[in-house]
């Protein structure tokens, strides 16, 4: 008999099992896709020499992860921080500019500078606590309640139709509206602000951290723990029903909410099978990866140093383009979220090349090819951005949906990131990771905390687990929560 089975070889699910097999359980993740690795997969996407992430690229959470953070993963895996964490250029020249210092950022912001350095620098006193009360699920009380009053009073004050009150000029409201814009939803709002901010404050204290050799290098170093401890990794080993991994006593899924209503057949009670089956997704992405003969031609220096830029120009221009693919639209002028590995990784790309990591919002489902709107973009901020195109591929909401049956309709998020999205996830329960049907677990990130390369879903659903069928406690891995 296996003591557990993991369903999806994500980081999540690598995060599950390798809690797991620390205790000293017997542990076997199953794999449909050929490697390992789901939002974090790296490859040779368009030329030989050339790795493109698949998915996620940039990683805030990297160094601020509970779980990465016991798991050594500095240690395991170099990661190299930018100079500039974000940038956003602007329409009226300039760029704002986004650094690990704080101070730094708000003297290079103009008028705005004190604006904004008192908006981030109490989140900024309380980043650990800030970091707990996001990486476990909202139905708890904070250890950090000064942390939590301080971060909650800056939501609502960027994350109402207010919240241009403390502002003069366009810089830092783009910039912190760039951040916010990853959520995929409507602005303003108190869940997209809350997770911009969360990733804004933590450009100012580890930083936005981009993985040498690409994301896999992430999964890879799990893996290779999770083996040290015996797990075995099977690939190429697609689950249709939760009978093919038992008779475990453990299963843990790193799927999506209708997955786990499809495997689970039967044994899914009606009022949980009806949760799972209405299950909320947000929007999804259009994913543009391009081969560069050169860096992009900037107009503003400041953006060449930035891993990660956010096209959009102005506060109300982002807003614009977001709230249209929250009505279903498409933009002609899209948001797009760019990421420049090459800055801080050369090993990317043959020497004379770089590649360059983009994607626009779309409404979910859609086959639309945004290539050109994306290209235009960016065009827009660096002129000559063309002539430096040596190849491209896109990648539609669609094609990533078939991509990943947990990115349904194309929505990386694995779930609406909204206030009702991020309390019924995808129950509202004060252990959402636990199925009623007895020793299942869902561990995707469609359970707390959400969205994101963290592996907390993992580690908050291996350590019920643990608890419950094995009368265990995590071992090895020194987190209080």
């Amino acid at each position: 008999m296996v003591d557990v089975a993991v369903v999806g070889a994500g980081p999540n699910g690598l995060a599950a099992a390798l809690v797991m097999a620390r205790a000293g359980l017997d542990v076997h993740v199953y794999e449909a896709g050929a490697t390992i690795g789901g939002g974090t997969r790296t490859t040779e996407l368009i030329e030989p020499g050339h790795l493109h992430d698949i998915c996620s690229a940039v990683h805030p959470m990297a160094l601020a992860s509970p779980f990465f953070r016991s798991f050594d993963l500095a240690d395991r895996v170099e990661l190299r921080v930018p100079e500039v964490q974000h940038g956003a250029p602007l329409d009226v020249g300039g760029a704002a500019l986004a650094f690990q210092s704080l101070e730094r950022t708000a003297a290079e912001l103009g008028a705005d500078g004190p604006a904004y350095k008192r908006l981030m620098g109490p989140i900024l006193e309380h980043v650990e606590g800030v970091v707990d009360l996001t990486s476990n699920q909202l139905l708890r009380v904070p250890r950090d309640p000064l942390g939590a009053i301080r971060f909650g009073l800056a939501t609502f004050d960027q994350g109402t139709p207010l919240w241009n009150r403390r502002f003069c000029e366009e810089a830092a409201p783009a910039l912190i509206t760039g951040v916010m814009a990853h959520a995929v939803s409507a602005l303003p709002s108190l869940s997209a602000t809350g997770a911009g901010l969360l990733l804004g404050v933590l450009a100012h204290s580890g930083g936005w951290a981009v993985p040498v050799g690409g994301s896999a290098s992430i999964t890879n170093a799990m893996a290779e723990d999770l083996m040290a401890h015996g797990g075995t990794i099977h690939t190429d080993q697609r689950v249709d029903s939760l009978d093919q991994v038992r008779p475990a006593r453990a299963i843990l899924l790193d799927v999506a909410p209708p997955t786990l209503a499809r495997l689970g057949g039967a044994e899914i009670p009606g009022r949980y099978r009806k949760a799972l089956e209405t299950f909320r997704f947000g929007n999804a992405a259009c994913k543009v990866d391009f081969i560069l003969s050169g860096p992009v031609p900037w107009k503003a220096a400041g953006l060449a140093k930035a891993g990660t830029v956010h096209v959009g120009g102005s506060r109300a221009s982002i807003a614009e383009a977001e709230n249209q693919v929250a009505s279903g639209k498409h933009p002609a002028n899209p948001y797009v979220l760019v990421s420049q590995p090459s800055v801080v990784d050369p090993t990317r790309a043959p020497a004379g090349h770089q590649i360059l990591w983009t994607y626009c919002h779309v409404p979910a489902g859609s086959d639309v090819d945004m290539a050109e709107a994306v290209t235009a973009r960016i065009e827009n901020y660096a002129p000559g951005f063309r002539d430096v195109v040596v190849a491209s591929k896109t990648t539609t909401a669609a094609d990533l949906s078939a991509y990943n049956e947990n990115y349904v309709g194309g929505d990386f998020s694995a779930g609406r990131v909204d206030v009702r999205g991020l309390l019924k996830r995808p129950v509202v329960s004060t252990v959402p990771w636990r199925t009623p049907v007895k020793g299942v677990y869902l561990c995707s990130s469609s359970t707390p905390p959400g969205p994101g390369v963290t592996g907390m879903p993992g580690y908050h659903a291996a350590k019920h687990a643990l608890k419950d069928i094995f009368q265990k406690q995590v071992p090895g891995l020194g987190l209080r929560l």
